[in-house]
Order: C-alpha cells, then sequence, then structure tokens
C-alpha cells in the first residue's frame, strides 16, 4: 500500500524570487547636504526612470536606472493536501480523502535565478524572472481503514520521497520611497514554474512587504542597509498529473504491499458484514447504525477499487502508472524575514536574507550589478 504515497508527490512548486534592496532615496540633514547639492546641480544623464531628472532636482539620489542580479535561494515548507483523487493506467479515478492521511508533506527547494529590472518611475522598479529549480517532495502518510465499530485504524504506513526539476518564468514590480535613508518596499510578483510530472505550470504570486535603514559610510557610494518585513505566498492549489511507477518505487515492494493491503480490505469487510447481519431489523434501522454501515462500506469500497486497479496495473510493471488530481496549500501562508545588503559602490550590491517562523524558512544570497540606461 505504500504506492498511497504516489498520489501527493508532485510538488506545490513556487520560486521566491527578491529584488535586490535599491531605492530612491531624499537626502535630508546636514549630512548629506553636499551630495543633495551636487545632484540637484548635476544634469541627470538617463533616459529612466521616467520623472528622474525631476526626483533628481528636488534631492533624491537615484540608483542606476537598469541592472541585473543573479540570486540562490533555498526553501524548506510544510504542505497541506486535500480533494486526493487517483486512479492507475488512466483508468476510473477514485477519492481517497477518507482512507489517506497525512502525517507530513514537506516541499524543498533550491533556485538559482536571474532578475533584469528597470526603474520606470523614481517609485516603482519592474522586472522580470528567469530560473531553475530542482525541488523534491518527501510525504509521509497513513492508509486508514474502519471496523465494526466505526473505529478507525492505521493498517499501513507509507513514506518516500521524489526530486523534480523545474523551469520558472515570471514579472513583479515592487513600489518604493525612502528619506534619509529610512525605506519602506511593497515586493510583489507572478510566475508561472513548470515541472514534467504536472499536467500544467503552476503558478505562484508572491508579496513581501520590507522596512529598512540604510547605513552610508564615508564614500557616498557605499552603504550598508538592514530590514525586517513579512513574506506571504499564494499558489494555483489544483493539481493533476501522471507518474510511472517502476522510477519511484520497487515494483516488488508494491505488489507485497497491495496483497497485504486486499487482504486487510476483505477482513475489515467481513468484520462490518458480519456485525451488520447480527442486527435486528429494528437495529438495521436505526439512523445511527445505517450511518455506521454506510460510512464503513463507502470507505472500504474505495480502498478495495483502488487497491484492485493498482494490482491490475503492476502485471506489467514498465507501463505501469498513477494519475493523480489533489488541492494544495503552504501550512503557513506568512513567515517573519531579517535581511542585510552591502552596496560596495552604485554599480555592484551584495545581498543575503533569511525568513523563519511558522511552518517555511527560507535563504536568499544574491549579487547585484547596476548601469544606467
Amino acid at each position: 500500500m505504500r504506492v498511497i504515497v504516489l498520489f501527493v508527490i508532485i510538488q506545490c512548486l513556487w520560486v521566491l524570487n527578491l529584488p535586490a534592496q535599491v531605492y530612491s532615496d531624499k537626502l535630508v540633514g546636514k549630512k548629506s547636504e553636499a551630495l543633495k547639492d551636487s545632484i540637484e546641480s548635476t544634469p541627470y544623464p538617463y533616459a529612466l526612470p521616467i520623472w528622474g531628472a525631476k526626483a533628481a532636482e528636488l534631492g533624491f539620489d537615484l540608483p542606476y536606472s537598469a541592472g541585473i542580479s543573479v540570486n540562490y535561494f533555498t526553501q524548506r515548507s510544510d504542505l497541506v493536501i486535500n480533494n486526493l483523487m487517483a486512479g492507475f493506467n488512466n483508468g476510473p479515478m477514485y477519492n481517497l480523502d477518507e482512507i489517506v492521511r497525512f502525517n507530513e508533506a514537506v516541499s524543498e527547494a533550491s533556485v538559482v535565478n536571474v532578475r533584469p529590472d528597470i526603474w520606470l518611475f523614481p517609485f516603482l522598479n519592474i522586472y522580470g524572472i528567469l530560473s531553475k529549480s530542482k525541488t523534491s517532495t518527501a510525504i509521509d502518510a497513513s492508509f486508514w481503514l474502519p471496523d465494526s465499530s466505526n473505529v478507525w485504524s492505521e493498517v499501513a504506513n507509507l513514506k518516500t520521497k521524489a526530486n523534480f526539476d523545474g523551469s520558472t518564468f515570471g514579472f513583479g514590480m515592487t513600489p518604493t520611497i525612502g528619506v534619509g535613508g529610512g525605506w519602506f518596499a511593497l515586493d510583489m510578483n507572478v510566475a508561472w514554474t513548470d515541472v514534467s510530472a504536472l499536467d500544467r505550470p503552476v503558478f505562484t504570486f508572491l508579496f513581501g512587504p520590507r522596512l529598512g535603514k540604510t547605513f552610508r559610510f564615508k564614500n557616498p557610494e557605499q552603504n550598508i542597509s538592514f530590514w525586517v518585513g513579512g513574506f506571504r505566498v499564494k499558489f494555483s492549489s489544483s493539481t493533476t498529473g501522471s507518474l510511472p511507477l517502476n522510477e519511484l518505487f520497487d515494483i516488488d515492494e508494491i505488489q507485497n504491499k497491495v496483497d497485504n493491503g486486499i487482504d486487510a480490505v476483505g477482513e475489515k469487510q467481513m468484520n462490518v458484514d458480519e456485525w451488520w447481519n447480527d442486527l435486528s431489523e429494528i437495529e438495521q434501522n436505526n439512523p445511527v447504525n445505517k450511518a455506521r454501515y454506510n460510512a464503513a462500506n463507502r470507505a472500504l469500497d474505495a480502498a478495495g477499487n483502488v487497491l484492485s486497479n493498482l494490482d491490475a496495473a503492476l502485471n506489467d510493471e514498465q507501463t505501469a502508472s498513477v494519475q493523480y488530481s489533489l488541492d494544495k496549500d503552504v501550512k503557513d501562508k506568512w513567515n517573519f524575514i531579517v535581511g542585510s545588503q552591502f552596496q560596495l559602490n552604485k554599480h555592484i550590491m551584495l545581498r543575503a536574507e533569511y525568513g523563519f517562523l511558522g511552518s517555511r524558512t527560507q535563504f536568499l544570497g544574491s549579487v547585484q550589478y547596476r548601469f544606467g540606461l
């Protein structure tokens, strides 16, 4: 019965793409007077951002208007899975919500992405996302069946882990404002991740508010920033796909689990039928007993159908496959983030960010190069 795990191996795959933290800073205070006077008196030389010349005349220190960053990202997140359907060799699909319970479902990802961006306005950055990822989903699930007393018991524990490669394309924007080194940014993006095991790309929406402070060094182009914020992820909940069984499990081991499962279902069914037949007609008409009997038969019928179809599919281990559909979500949509960036000069920035709390942890490392357009 270890095969039950196969129905949920598909990834809730998202790529967390976060921009290097630069912004248009309104210069204030005596320490910034010399830099402010220089910016205000020097003609702005670039076409972007729109209204860049006016912002410079008002004393805003603008970043270079275009850039490209390379990011490395890792994450771990717990998943919640519902509405599980499965079938074999393109046969009938069965709902398994009553008989399969997930003790743990964990998604992990390692991602390298390239993010080109431009400042469209002094307060708005827009960017693209291109990335490659290696992901895994680890599943710990149990197979449960009822008896004549409507007591459900675990008859098998199922664990597995599968790895996938993915490609992501997307775009995003970051409205931001800065005054005197303090700044606030709202990063948001949408992306589509293509995984070979899925019928269609996974859609994600990411939102990350940040509040930070930048400290300048003696060199006015050199600074260090620190920030705190939040991170929220939302992705398409419905997933369908197909997986070959022989790439995930030892076929002989699966067959042994299936045989034991069929025996367990038969034993439970006999127990339920004996209990029901021993009841008097009045007891059988009792709504409580009827509900108990119908619930037990529904679960046992589903288990029997699934195991029988799987048993037939395993006759040819080279072609045996599982088709699935399910709804999934992250256990916690929000987590907390802290980060820092060192700006060597207005061209080169290095960044690190860590997310934690709840059921998700993540780390981002980034290097960015900026230039004027």
